[in-house]
């Protein structure tokens, strides 16, 4: 979808139509906190993308219409898409909120051409919704989903089997599959500029440059994506995080917030049934500095006590140098789908745990905040909390 949340607000709002609309946290005149979700077509031309500091964006664009992203309102237009797409083809991944993998092989005969499929499938999304939608079409999820890209918004390219190389070569190294900052700066200090520079070398050179991803990249830059549509993708990981609109340094309230967050964070895992293997801690320094601390388990695990444990610790070996926190996340992962172990009636089974148990079933009958931990009280999160 094109700038699927702003596209809905503007849908919802005729008077945002035309203008730069800015998904996101307050801006609060250039003071505020948080980053941007989305932005329409308009604001980019400001230079305004999604995860930029919402000041950033302010300073940039004061005259843009800042809104507070709407979940509930975009899951259900995302949910009508899904269903429209899964008229065209029984394959159907969900890649995110906004995005998915068809496999039309089987089924684009009966709207004609590949492209007449893609033209259909367009059309019916705006004439349900309004909204307008990008699609790639080609023999691989790694081709398609790059000429998704191409010739947003509204648009359809088809890249053809024998026209892979061709297209693939000129295109900036930058759009690879798993090619980060730092591996981009790598790339670009050797020389790889374009995706067809990196096709160009050997394959032990490359895995010999870039590790255990190298063949990864190697692969894909000769167009070689041998992954099929897999249906519904599970999770790599779930997170919660927080950025406060005055930087904090008091511990004990730091760590009723890590409690905050690790109770939200499991109550979500267990609603959709993941437990994980890998908890992370997010901080963030008034400086803008970043850092991450991660710990292991040896069984899967959605307990808020286990999990706030390993977070605690974490938290508390990690020096700040006196510096006040600006943001603080917890994330879960390497998850896998099923049921939680707990019995509330099973003896051995820690008392936290049951009462984890408790409370998700006292929330889900009568309403979220009918009742929290009472050491959670002790923070005011909900005056100045920005959950991102």
């Amino acid at each position: 979808m094109d700038a699927f949340f702003a596209a809905i607000e503007q849908h919802d709002h005729p008077e945002y139509r035309g203008k730069p609309v800015i998904v996101g946290a307050d801006p609060k005149a250039g003071k505020g906190r948080g980053v941007v979700s989305t932005c329409s077509y308009e604001a980019r031309k400001y230079g305004i993308h999604s995860a930029m500091p919402i000041s950033h964006a302010w300073k940039k664009c004061p005259q843009g219409i800042y809104v507070f992203p709407r979940g509930q309102r975009y899951g259900q237009v995302s949910r009508q898409i899904m269903k429209i797409l899964n008229e065209y083809s029984p394959d159907v991944e969900q890649l995110s909120i906004d995005e998915a993998f068809l496999d039309i092989s089987s089924t684009y005969k009966f709207y004609g051409t590949p492209r007449q499929t893609g033209e259909k499938i367009k059309a019916h999304i705006k004439a349900e919704t309004c909204l307008t939608a990008s699609v790639g079409i080609a023999p691989s999820k790694f081709i398609a989903k790059i000429a998704s890209d191409l010739e947003k918004p509204d648009g359809l390219v088809i890249v053809e089997p024998d026209n892979v190389i061709d297209f693939l070569s000129p295109l900036d190294i930058s759009r690879m599959w798993g090619v980060g900052e730092k591996t981009l700066v790598h790339m670009n200090n050797l020389g790889i500029k374009t995706i067809g520079d990196l096709a160009s070398r050997s394959e032990k050179d490359a895995c010999d440059l870039f590790g255990k991803s190298g063949l990864h990249f190697w692969q894909l830059a000769r167009g070689i994506d041998k992954r099929t549509i897999g249906g519904h993708v599970a999770a790599k990981s779930i997170s919660k995080e927080i950025t406060f609109e005055t930087d904090k340094d008091s511990d004990p309230e730091l760590i009723n917030i890590l409690l905050y967050l690790c109770n939200e964070l499991t109550r979500e895992m267990r609603k959709k049934t993941y437990r994980g293997k890998c908890v992370t801690l997010k901080i963030r320094l008034a400086d803008f500095s970043t850092f991450t601390r991660s710990r292991s388990f040896t069984d899967w695990v959605n307990s808020s006590t286990q999990i706030f444990a390993q977070v605690q610790e974490m938290f508390t070996q990690f020096d700040r140098n006196r510096q006040k926190v600006r943001l603080l996340g917890v994330s879960v992962s390497n998850l896998e789908k099923g049921e939680s172990q707990l019995d509330l009636f099973a003896h051995e089974i820690h008392q936290r745990d049951k009462i984890d148990v408790v409370l998700d079933k006292i929330r889900e009958r009568f309403g979220e905040k009918s009742i929290t931990r009472a050491s959670i009280l002790q923070t005011d999160y909900d005056s100045d909390w920005i959950r991102d």
